[in-house]
């Protein structure tokens, strides 16, 4: 199968020296969920970017086999709060639902505060990232700073949009649990210089609900995604 996008051998050295990426090469096809998971430092962040086009390989390349196409691209970047497949309601309605807010309740107080920064025509509209309807969506630890029961709810979210919408997603991430939760596939990297070590297929339904999460068989493939992990960690160890 012909991928979307492919990283050839690619490196990425810095102007100070530092060799972020060496010799990466990577396959992501149409519609899968690719989490890339590693240690702090490991170019988890800067392998995105380069597939963004946002920064240049120092080596080898990124290829299009079938053509970019410059509106099928979305970015989530780790700072913004705002969830992309939300709209602008969704968005303020969220914290409201967390906390047992009805929807009824919520509607004056959301429609308020649209009011009150000018934003009454918008509340149907949805953050940009996925306004174009990208081909690609790449999400660079987007739930990072949230609270457990947060970010459950939003990976439940998140499947439900890649089934929806049949994206092709590629989602940074420090969690075992939430790549194995979320992902089609595992790519665990190594850090000084980043590079793949393990690449492991999950094999779960792609809506995965609480009795996936609790179940032994999501227990079982988070310890063969940590034992890499945990290897990935010894090969930065060595390489120091």
């Amino acid at each position: 199968m012909t991928p979307l996008v492919r990283l050839r051998d690619v490196g990425k050295r810095f102007a100070n020296g530092t060799e972020a990426l060496r010799a990466m090469s990577l396959d992501i096809r149409e519609g899968g969920f690719v989490s890339l998971l590693g240690p702090s430092g490991c170019g988890k962040s800067t392998a995105l970017r380069l597939i963004a086009g946002l920064a240049a390989p120092s080596e080898g390349g990124v290829e299009w086999p079938g053509g970019r196409d410059g509106a099928g691209l979305g970015f989530v970047f780790q700072e913004p709060t705002l969830m992309p497949w939300r709209n602008v309601w969704g968005n303020v309605f969220l914290p409201l639902r967390l906390a047992g807010v009805s929807k009824a309740e919520a509607e004056p107080r959301i429609a308020a505060v649209l009011a009150s920064v000018g934003l009454s025509g918008f509340a149907k509209s949805y953050p940009r990232a996925l306004v174009m309807r990208p081909r690609l969506l790449l999400m660079d630890e987007p739930f990072a700073a949230l609270d457990e029961i947060t970010r459950a709810k939003l990976n439940d979210d998140l499947l439900r949009l890649h089934a929806a919408e049949r994206l092709t997603i590629v989602f940074v991430t420090h969690s075992v649990y939430e790549s194995v939760f979320l992902s089609s596939r595992i790519v665990v990297m190594a850090a000084r210089p980043g590079r793949v070590v393990a690449d492991i297929a999950i094999d779960a339904p792609a809506l995965r609900d609480e009795a996936f999460r609790t179940g032994e068989d999501y227990n079982r493939q988070c310890r063969v995604v940590s034992a890499a992990l945990r290897t990935a960690m010894g090969e930065q160890d060595h390489a120091r």
